[in-house]
């Protein structure tokens, strides 16, 4: 495949930062994939710092920390593994932050992990844009948060949510995302400010309530987990990889403004910032909050409160009027990240679409009618309505976070090996990285490397991750995802074009909404 970055104009790659640096060539090279920066396109660059810090925040912070705390501590088996497991999940942000700010300061770009994976494999010619496509857009990012949020906004309602209820709801929430982002950036971005800040007064209030359970003002028997903590504490390989994952999962949106660099002022520098200050904030919070939950319920309390752990330390601690009020806050959480989510998962499919990777490309990577990425969007908000109502309801949010967690691993350990090696075998256009930025992409890779290997053993009894799902079910999944893009390279890229007698020509050009975008041509074989 060929690279991002391997064909820069001579001039262009000269000039030391390539943040201002417009290139607008019409047609290239078929075989090569041109380097353009978007700056001329009018109001392209509208994410500050700020909200570029608020974008990665309400990613992180959707439902993980109110709904997965139960999953982890019947996994772990006890108060202080589950506590530790937090830690361990920061560690593998913090240093995958850090692989993230090195591809997005190398190469600044919307698309994320697609560009990187390009960089990395430049051969065979389209193969790695298609199977990371396949990735890209089969996969529901948003689906979990949905859920979650009709979840707990209809317990705050006092209404049981039923299979069909549940799954109404979840649509509702994940259509106004997508009407929100495709019609009016900016006020997309503005809501998901709010609810950062949003986010972030419900888990102070949280942890103040923790205080309160602590100082013994319970509405039940103090529980007292803190006594014994490392009691009962689970040895399994596979049931500390399906914790850590739970874990990881509450901390993945670390790179959700690589995602959307073409739109943000000064990348370079943003990218630095925003993320490091995203990780840290997170961190403390989640670990007080899990703190919190613990000082309020006892072990079995927890266990058993599956996705509502946050509605239960409010009703033990204020009564039953204090839940409600505090699922409907949750509700809004989950609603900020699927906000997010969305945003960025339209980018990535707009991308694809530029690219002309994807059938009727034109329309996919288009950024009409309000100048903004409405086809990619609903592309994503398709895929996610799949997941919800096709997917038994009990096991719909344990397979969207592993099934999106799985080839997540395997991309991310990827170019975090990929960092490594082009340290030692550089291509002339990348930057060359400290000894701290390659100890954390190592780590990194190394840590992705067994979450992608250990789920493939049986889990202990007790420890299934699904009610009816088998347990490699995400795995398999993973893999047939990967493998759909493959057959897709092998059919549109190599079959088609012999058995027709035409070579794939990639040309670029600037559509009707002033995006530059790729477009795949068929030239006739001489």
């Amino acid at each position: 495949m060929s690279a991002v970055a391997s064909n820069i104009p001579a001039d262009f790659k000269e000039k030391k930062d390539t943040s201002d640096i417009s290139v607008d060539v019409r047609s290239t090279d078929a075989d090569s994939i041109k380097f353009v920066d978007e700056s001329n396109v009018e109001n392209r660059r509208q994410i500050g710092l700020t909200s570029a810090i608020f974008i990665i925040f309400n990613r992180i912070i959707g439902t993980g920390v109110f709904a997965t705390p139960s999953s982890i501590l019947g996994l772990s088996g006890s108060v202080g593994l589950s506590l530790f497991m937090w830690v361990i999940g920061a560690i593998i942000a913090a240093a995958g932050m850090q692989v993230y700010i090195v591809w997005g300061t190398a190469v600044p770009k919307n698309g994320g992990e697609k560009n990187y994976l390009e960089y990395l494999f430049r051969r065979p010619k389209f193969l790695i844009t298609s199977v990371f496509a396949a990735n890209g857009v089969l996969l529901a990012w948003a689906a979990g948060n949905s859920l979650v949020f009709g979840e707990y906004i209809l317990r705050a309602a006092n209404v049981t949510p039923g299979r069909w209820t549940l799954r109404l709801v979840g649509f509702a929430c994940i259509t106004f995302a997508l009407l929100v982002h495709g019609s009016a950036v900016k006020w997309g971005l503005r809501l998901q400010n709010f609810l950062g800040v949003l986010k972030l007064i419900v888990l102070v209030f949280i942890i103040i309530t923790g205080f309160v359970a602590l100082g013994g003002h319970m509405k039940i028997e103090k529980p007292n987990n803190f006594t014994n903590a490392f009691e009962g504490t689970t040895a399994s390989a596979s049931s500390f990889c399906l914790s850590l994952y739970n874990v990881i999962w509450s901390y993945i949106g670390f790179s959700n403004v690589n995602y959307a660099l073409s739109e943000v002022k000064d990348p370079k520098r943003t990218v630095r910032i925003a993320g490091p200050v995203a990780i840290a904030v997170v961190t403390v919070l989640y670990l007080l909050a899990n703190i919190a939950y613990f000082a309020g319920a006892s072990k079995e309390e927890i266990t058993a409160s599956g996705r509502l752990v946050a509605a239960l330390l409010f009703r033990n601690v204020y009564g039953p009027r204090a839940e409600r009020a505090l699922s409907v806050l949750v509700a809004l959480s989950a609603l900020g990240n699927v906000l997010s989510v969305i945003f960025s998962q339209g980018r990535v499919n707009q991308e694809l679409g530029r690219e002309g990777i994807l059938p009727f490309s034109k329309f996919w990577g288009s950024n009409r009618p309000f100048n903004a990425p409405l086809a990619g969007l609903t592309l994503h908000w398709v895929v996610c309505l799949i997941v919800i109502f096709a997917l038994p309801p009990g096991d719909a949010y344990n397979f969207v976070i592993n099934v999106i967690s799985y080839p997540l691993s395997i991309i991310n350990a990827v170019i975090s090996f990929g960092i490594v090696w082009l340290a030692f075998r550089p291509n002339p256009d990348w930057p060359r990285q400290k000894f701290f930025a390659l100890f954390a992409s190592a780590f990194f890779g190394a840590a992705n490397v067994f979450l992608f290997i250990v789920p493939l053993t049986r889990p202990p009894p007790g420890g299934e991750p699904y009610e009816a799902l088998p347990y490699w079910t995400h795995a398999v999944a993973g893999w047939a995802v990967f493998g759909l893009g493959l057959i897709y390279w092998i059919v549109w890229a190599k079959i088609l074009p012999r058995v027709f007698g035409y070579k794939l020509r990639r040309v670029e050009e600037v559509g009707a909404d002033g995006l530059i975008r790729n477009v795949f041509r068929r030239v006739k074989q001489e």
